[in-house]
């Protein structure tokens, strides 16, 4: 069955590894209500490495929530005509600007303005690096999203995911638009299952490196990797708790798989499942309290949840006689899975509380879902002809992006935290 000094190091290490080509991003399908927003070129946002406005504009055009309308240049944004922006059909107006400062960084100031109301919604003032550029304009991404849906923005994140071409493994690393994709580890062996630590600095993942499946914790701010499962058998499936100081596993080093949970350091390993059948694919929930999995005990694969310290399981999916790969939102209230039917391997979600079930995907090979750090989104692998690629659907089902790349197949789909 399937802080800012800590990002200022990770970018400044991942800058001196080589950039790889950039995801390509397929956008359709929109929002049910699209709120119209009216996004303005920065002042002198030339200055800096990354265009900001575009980059805004991209982000909230991705997310379906929203009509974008050009706004061009506005001459002074002290002096704004707001019933000029309510006529062009705009809620809501961005404006911002873009100053070099001595010390090499940048100014990246913005305000978020309501037209209807007249009156001034929000603002940001940020100082950032020139490798940071991008985040100042995602973040200024997510707080137009917070400001007018009145739910956190993911923009500011990012994804892993593996690259294979030929022989070649790549663990890469990008900003959630797909850009800025950057090396975190290249092997010719397989590596699988990459999940982020709640913080951001750090990767789990399963690599074949000594021709035997091992879970390693990978340091993104230094580079150093740590070994955290080698045990007889099988180690796969690593998953962190929600305050960073665990990991769950699958291990087979009592004759078949069954969770396990350790600490982050490799230390104290103990089971916490106890059947017959193989159990595998942890999952801690939101708040730490269970752990969701994968198992066959009751004769074909299904989704269980326990407490997280082991006990009684109860099963959890019933639709359906097939169903893997457990992801729980970040509010625990929908759980993602991917279920077999009709022959088609799809994405589905389950409301936890009414047990209403959703298709969202409509491809047939999907795998490795992951929800945004916001619960709005998940992104999961998928398959189309014999080329494997990247997708992200809104968790109503209604926007869908497909994120691929000119050469080699692109799998096991991970969703970071924000960034800080």
């Amino acid at each position: 069955m399937k802080t800012l000094h800590k990002i200022m190091l990770y970018t400044g290490l991942l800058a001196g590894l080589n950039a790889q080509a950039q995801l390509r991003v397929e956008i359709s399908g929109i929002g049910s209500n699209q709120i119209p927003v009216a996004i303005a070129t920065f002042a002198d946002e030339n200055l800096s490495p990354a265009q900001v406005s575009a980059i805004i504009k991209s982000d909230l055009e991705r997310s379906g929530a929203f009509k974008i309308i050009d706004a061009g240049v506005i001459a002074n944004p002290n002096d704004v005509d707001y019933s000029q922006w309510k006529q062009r059909g705009a809620d809501a107006l961005v404006i911002g600007s873009v100053q070099a400062l001595a010390n090499g960084s940048f100014d990246v100031r913005y305000k978020l303005l309501d037209t209807v109301k007249g009156a001034k919604l929000s603002q940001l003032d940020q100082a950032a690096l020139p490798q940071h550029s991008r985040l100042a304009a995602h973040k200024i991404a997510d707080d137009v999203y917070e400001k007018l849906t009145g739910v956190k923005g993911a923009f500011a994140t990012r994804i892993a995911y593996v690259k294979q071409m030929g022989r070649s493994y790549r663990l890469e690393v990008a900003d959630a638009d797909g850009e800025g994709v950057q090396l975190a580890l290249g092997s010719n062996e397989p590596i699988i299952s990459p999940a982020w630590s709640p913080d951001g600095t750090k990767v789990a993942y399963v690599s074949f490196e000594q021709k035997k499946p091992v879970v390693y914790v990978h340091n993104l701010v230094t580079g150093q990797r740590k070994v955290v499962a080698n045990e007889k058998g099988s180690n796969s499936a690593p998953a962190w708790s929600p305050d960073g100081s665990k990991i769950a596993v699958a291990l087979s080093k009592d004759g078949h798989t069954q969770v396990y949970v350790v600490n982050a350091d490799g230390t104290g390993l103990r089971r916490v499942s106890n059947s017959a059948g193989i159990d595998t694919e942890p999952q801690f929930s939101a708040d730490g309290q269970h752990i969701y999995f994968t198992s066959d005990r009751s004769g074909g694969p299904q989704i269980y949840r326990m407490a997280a310290g082991g006990g009684d399981a109860q099963r959890v999916t019933f639709g359906g006689s097939y169903n893997i790969s457990p992801r729980i939102s970040s509010d625990g209230k929908t759980l993602a899975y991917i279920s077999r039917r009709d022959g088609n391997f799809q994405l589905y979600v389950l409301d936890l509380a009414t047990g209403q079930e959703q298709r969202l995907s409509d491809t047939t090979s999907d795998e490795s879902p992951s929800f945004a750090p916001n619960g709005k989104f998940l992104l999961y692998a998928t398959e189309s002809g014999r080329t494997k690629s990247l997708a992200v659907v809104s968790v109503d089902g209604r926007v869908k992006q497909r994120l691929t790349v000119q050469a080699g197949n692109i799998k096991e789909p991970t969703w970071g935290p924000f960034m800080k």
